[in-house]
């Protein structure tokens, strides 16, 4: 800050001091922070019931499953190696571009070959793979 003597200069000072313009800034902004909260929780809507329904699939996904040694099977059915399911995939892809697979693994299983199932399933083109788990 500049001070001046009234011996200096008479002229009066063209300075805008910001200090209390940004003091006032900040207590507006920390009453924002504290009231937007209050604001949105008080807002009480009553939604309406309706009857349950079930999601509509034409297409049950895939079941890929992996046992604690490894073996895969694809919908119940044994699949020799990853090169072959690979292959089914894309016959399964090409028919329905919509085809999405659920992986059932086994907890004891090496996680690496879980990584190598989700990449065979990656280089088959399809992009829907959902994990199924058990809850606890």
């Amino acid at each position: 800050m500049a001070f001046k003597t009234q011996s200096e200069d008479q002229d009066s000072m063209s300075e805008i001091n910001v200090t209390p313009l940004v003091d006032v800034m900040l207590v507006l902004v920390v009453i924002l922070l504290v009231t937007a909260p209050l604001i949105t929780q008080s807002v009480h809507v009553e939604l309406p019931e309706t009857q349950a329904t079930t999601p509509d699939v034409k297409d049950p996904p895939m079941r890929l499953s992996v046992n604690n040694q490894g073996a895969i099977e694809l919908n119940d059915k044994p699949v020799a190696d990853l090169t072959e399911l690979e292959t089914i995939l894309k016959n399964e892809l090409a028919k329905n571009p919509e085809t999405a697979i659920h992986l059932y693994a086994d907890k004891a299983l090496n996680y690496g070959r879980v990584a190598e199932l989700m990449a065979a399933v990656q280089h088959a083109g399809i992009s829907k793979l959902g994990f199924v788990t058990v809850e606890k």
